[in-house]
């Protein structure tokens, strides 16, 4: 049986260096991104360095989609935050068609947290013109294109995040981390207002920034690699500890107790949170993200077939991963359920460390 599995990894070994050019982060997965020997030696941290060098390229070639004032915050913060960013009655029209949608809904389960999505393909939004709209205004498209160093649109969902539903294990998103070693775009419309009852996004203010500080505990993490004791870490996104952000010198986390109709758009690469939630609550929201190849030098095009084509192929992944769960008797870590999940808060119900273990977990924290 070794020696199969021996066999099996030598053959994907051109896939694994082919990996090294991408953005695979997975201590874990990949042998050669997990090697202990080739970390000592640097690789985590020059993949870390060249990535956020082409990132920042892309990002300037980008620059005219963003204010100066929105740049240097992004650039200095991490994160740019928008208060009223729609006129109210753009406001109203947009909440009111989100709290009336129905469509197919996918549920991740995550200690005590729901997380519902549904994904704004072209068909959801033909019956969401205000959405629409939003997602079309170039003082948003924009905005978040440049953010992502990516010309293209990024991924949109509706997303609903139900805190203490469950009797579970605590949630990992509470936990500080960064999402993988590159920059990344996240974003937030809340259409709830947000505060400490349901759980506020919260951001190291500057952790973006890769100083001596921040690559040497980059570096120390990555020798220590698919043995951190963290399973996300080792999958690649590093948690960090109080001690460590006041060893790499950097403030205490910014926690965002915000009004609904408030834009929040961070680098995912620094520090970040969903914060603990005191109640039993739910936090509505237009979520977007944006990743790419981090070492590709070239910001795209905006061309509307590409996402047509990255639908398509979400969607596709999401029916494999439901066909290779249910051949074992489980469920996918995002899987269907009812069309009303999104809007309806479900009673607080006990999940059972078989039924954790019956889902697979998230691969991106």
């Amino acid at each position: 049986m070794r020696s199969l599995e021996k066999l099996k990894t030598a053959l994907k070994f051109p896939v694994y260096i082919g990996q090294i050019f991408t953005g695979a982060k997975s201590f874990s997965a990949n042998p050669i991104i997990g090697s202990r020997v080739l970390n000592i030696m640097g690789l985590h941290v020059a993949r870390t360095i060249l990535a956020a060098a082409v990132t920042r390229f892309r990002m300037m070639c980008l620059s005219s989609f963003a204010t100066a004032e929105q740049r240097q915050a992004f650039q200095r913060d991490g994160f740019v935050l928008i208060n009223d960013f729609l006129a109210e009655d753009q406001f109203n029209s947009l909440n009111a068609e989100v709290r009336g949608l129905h469509g197919e809904v996918r549920e991740c389960v995550q200690g005590d947290t729901l997380t519902h999505r549904v994904l704004l393909t072209n068909k959801v939004l033909a019956k969401l013109p205000s959405c629409r709209s939003l997602l079309a205004a170039p003082r948003f498209s924009r905005l978040l294109r440049y953010t992502a160093a990516r010309n293209n649109d990024p991924i949109y969902y509706v997303q609903s995040i139900k805190s203490n539903v469950i009797n579970g294990t605590p949630d990992p998103q509470r936990t500080l981390h960064s999402d993988t070693f590159h920059p990344t775009m996240k974003a937030w419309l809340f259409l709830d207002d947000v505060s400490d009852r349901n759980g506020p996004f919260t951001y190291v203010a500057g952790s973006h920034r890769l100083s001596f500080k921040r690559l040497k505990w980059e570096y120390s993490n990555s020798v220590e690699g698919s043995l951190l004791a963290n399973r996300y870490a080792a999958r690649g996104s590093l948690r960090v500890s109080d001690d460590d952000l006041e060893s790499m010198g950097l403030e205490q986390p910014t926690v965002f107790n915000v009004p609904a109709n408030t834009l929040i758009i961070a680098n995912t690469n620094g520090f970040h949170r969903r914060g603990v939630a005191t109640d039993v609550s739910n936090r509505m929201e237009i979520w977007a993200y944006s990743r790419t190849n981090p070492f590709n030098p070239l910001p795209g095009f905006n061309f509307l077939w590409y996402t047509k084509v990255s639908h398509f192929v979400i969607e596709k992944y999401l029916q494999r991963q439901d066909r290779k769960a249910a051949a074992k008797g489980a469920v996918a870590s995002w899987h269907v359920v009812g069309e009303d999940a999104l809007h309806k808060m479900p009673d607080t119900r006990v999940a059972s460390n078989s039924d954790a273990k019956s889902k697979r977990l998230p691969e991106v924290a």
